[in-house]
């Protein structure tokens, strides 16, 4: 697969977009959410990848933020469509089946940061800044950030970050559970690396199980959600990989899954 605003990898199991306007600092402009899309529509048919990591390319930004001058020209019309395509194109990323890692390698404003909240995971480089400043800008969050966030760190925490527009840095954003894990730039895209490939030594159907069951609680109420679960653990007990894993650990030995 061959884009202008992303690059496009796949190494073994797993890929990597990474968002390659660097003189731009990497924001989203209309061609990037086109390009994602299809990228991501390319990802869901290939059954041969089992997990995602999205980063920037250069080392001072992951994504920061929206394209302002697309921005500005949007009315209440046109507006609505901007938010409405930039939450489809995240959503895509959100459901898909498999972890999905945001590697944030410096700024992640605005969109950016809305972008690596779509993703289940998102670690960290020591540079790197993180927030929601469209206040200052006269606009709100347009592509989840009022939505995700609150769910990530809690409403009051939310609240705090969109209103007032603060930046804030890795280690604020570990201490309130924004980023699972901090590494130096330079270990940054090994370690997420390192991190897929041992949930790669995991049954397959079971890690998709497992995140389909956790976005769906986002969804559904407990009670719903708890129904959900014990359907897809009924599922997965008819699957040769639950086998294999069972017997082997009966057995003592390492379990041979077969994504079956």
């Amino acid at each position: 697969m061959s884009y202008e605003t992303i690059i496009f990898e796949n190494i073994g199991d797993l890929a990597i977009i990474k968002l390659n306007r660097p003189e731009k600092l990497n924001a989203l402009n209309k061609k990037m959410l086109d390009e994602l899309d299809d990228c991501i529509k390319n990802i869901e048919k290939n059954n041969s990848i089992y997990g995602l990591i999205i980063t920037g390319n250069g080392n001072k930004a992951f994504a920061a933020g929206a394209d302002i001058a697309e921005l500005h020209e949007c009315n209440k019309q046109t507006g609505k469509l901007f938010s409405e395509y930039g939450s489809y194109v995240f959503k895509r990323i959100e459901q898909l089946p498999i972890p999905v890692i945001a590697a944030i390698n410096g700024y992640a404003l605005g969109g950016g940061c809305e972008l690596a909240l779509a993703c289940h995971i998102r670690f960290a480089s020591e540079n790197a800044k993180l927030g929601q400043p469209e206040v200052s800008l006269g606009v709100i969050p347009g592509y989840g950030a009022s939505q995700r966030l609150p769910r990530i760190v809690g409403k009051a925490k939310a609240l705090e970050l969109i209103i007032s527009g603060a930046m804030i840095d890795a280690n604020e954003a570990f201490r309130i559970g924004l980023v699972n894990k901090i590494f130096s730039q330079e270990e940054l895209l090994d370690k997420t690396v390192e991190f897929l490939n041992t949930c790669f030594k995991n049954s397959k159907l079971a890690v998709k199980a497992s995140i389909d069951c956790i976005n769906k609680s986002q969804e559904m109420s407990l009670l719903e959600g708890l129904h959900y679960e014990s359907q897809k653990f009924g599922e997965i007990c008819a699957s040769k990989d639950f086998k294999e894993g069972t017997l082997a650990y009966i057995e003592k030995r390492l379990p041979n899954f077969t994504n079956e």
